[in-house]
């Protein structure tokens, strides 16, 4: 069964029938300004009064939108209360507030009705309703399993290695566990993860954390059911595994030949703990934002390469951000076709559809056009060079949270920028390709053809 405009139709307001992505949308706003209200709270707060209004909606909107931008410090800045609020926010922005609302309604009436299954759809990139409730469940079964076991393997680290006591372990494990999961980048520590630039034992955890999450809720749930079975794996899935590894593979190579003798980033660490950092690094572009590293003291040849990472992102229908490596490789295979004068498009041994062809330019001509109109204004409001200011916004756009260390210094106008980009980013590419695939529209007639000429 596929969804047409006819009959995904979502919840109305004010007699108003709402698309299922517009539901989504607004699900999405909803929540942020939920969490900005309660970050505004003075219990949220260290110290009297409560935050701001704009440090409360960026914090919020990040959490949601599972980027992990800072302006003010997680660890000092929040008290418990507050850093519970970011962690809630962090986790159902992972889930999807619709999958979230759907788990509820599951547990409550034990069953989704079509309207939440329809909206549910439309979050998760779904062209079906067959299951969506098993994919709700399996969603967040992974997820809690997932971040369950980071959660110990770093509770045990920071007690064993660390000293801390079991309670602030702990607490320590299960924030950073969900927050690198759900590819979010928020820490507890004030200087991130740099303290622990050379201990596997928290990075290694965490890079695997963030590698599954960016993965995709569909990618993980098959490889769950055929890890070894790899003849049953989709084309999603075959591109979303060989494409992860490839960038992991060269974007870690890339940055630690480039830092590699730079004495504010990998020089005075030795060959194991340089790898170690920039394996790290090169796995945060994926659309996490945990550093171990200052990146503000990198190479700028490296902030270009990492702009490339972090704007391909992930896996779709997941936390992770960027145009996603399936429409990176959708783009890839169009050239490869055109340059050996193929007639078709062919991928692991299957024929792209030509509409898919239409959704990656079109996908990825809007992502270019919201950079290049973000970057433009946010150099024309303050005197940051374009390295810096591209960086990140890119890094907004794409949900990843790294910073080359100016956000807390942008005036109120460039952290609304990145408030909006943040937004876009986690929500406009889902919202435009599930436009794009819940409608068609058919017509009866074609005009005439004719080709300019190209190059």
């Amino acid at each position: 069964m596929r969804l047409r405009s006819g009959h995904a139709r979502g919840p109305s307001v004010r007699g108003i029938r709402l698309h299922p992505a517009q539901v989504v949308v607004f699900a999405f706003a909803g929540a942020t300004l939920g969490g900005t209200a309660l970050l505004m709270l003075p219990i949220a707060m260290q110290g009297p009064g409560g935050a701001p209004f704009l440090v409360a909606l960026f914090t919020a909107t990040s959490a949601v939108c599972v980027t992990g931008h800072i302006v003010v410090d997680t660890a000092t800045f929040w008290t418990p209360f507050g850093q519970v609020v970011i962690l809630f926010l962090i986790q159902i922005g992972g889930f999807g507030i619709m999958t979230f609302a759907s788990v509820i309604g599951l547990a409550v009436l034990r069953r989704m009705s079509l309207r939440s299954k329809i909206t549910a759809a439309s979050e998760a990139h779904s062209v079906g309703l067959q299951d969506v409730s098993g994919l709700v469940i399996g969603v967040v079964r992974i997820s809690l399993i997932v971040e369950a076991v980071v959660a110990v393997i770093l509770t045990l680290q920071f007690m064993i290695g660390y000293g801390e006591s079991f309670g602030r372990a702990l607490w320590l494990g299960i924030f950073h566990a969900v927050s690198s999961f759900n590819n979010a980048g928020f820490s507890l520590f004030s200087d991130n993860l740099v303290g622990f630039e050379t201990d596997p034992f928290i990075c290694l955890p965490i890079a695997a954390a963030v590698i599954i999450g960016g993965l995709g809720f569909p990618v993980i749930l098959q490889l769950w059911k055929h890890l070894r079975v790899h003849r049953n794996w989709t084309m999603n899935t075959r591109i979303v595994v060989s494409g992860t590894i490839a960038l992991l593979v060269s974007g870690s190579v890339y940055i630690t030949a480039i830092e590699w003798n730079n004495p504010a980033t990998l020089g005075p660490l030795e060959w194991p703990a340089k790898i170690l950092a920039g394996f790290f690094t090169s796995v945060q572009t994926r659309t996490a934002g945990f550093n171990s590293i200052d990146i503000g003291a990198m190479d700028p040849a490296s902030w270009l390469g990492m702009d490339a990472l972090m704007f391909i992102g992930g896996g779709p229908a997941g936390t992770a951000g960027g145009i996603k490596i399936t429409t990176f490789a959708v783009l890839f295979f169009i050239l490869l076709t055109e340059i050996r004068g193929d007639r078709a498009v062919n991928v692991f041994g299957k024929r792209l559809s030509r509409s898919v062809h239409r959704e990656a330019i079109t996908l990825v001509l809007l992502a270019v056009g919201v950079v290049v109109v973000a970057t433009s204004v946010l150099m024309l409001i303050t005197d940051i060079g374009m390295d810096r200011v591209l960086f990140e916004v890119v890094s907004a756009f794409s949900t990843v949270g790294l910073s080359t260390g100016i956000t807390a210094g942008l005036p109120p106008a460039g952290q609304i920028v990145l408030i909006l980009l943040m937004f876009i980013g986690r929500l406009g590419p889902i919202t435009f390709a599930s436009a794009i695939a819940l409608r068609e529209r058919r017509t009866t007639y074609e005009f005439p053809q004719e080709r300019p000429i190209i190059g």
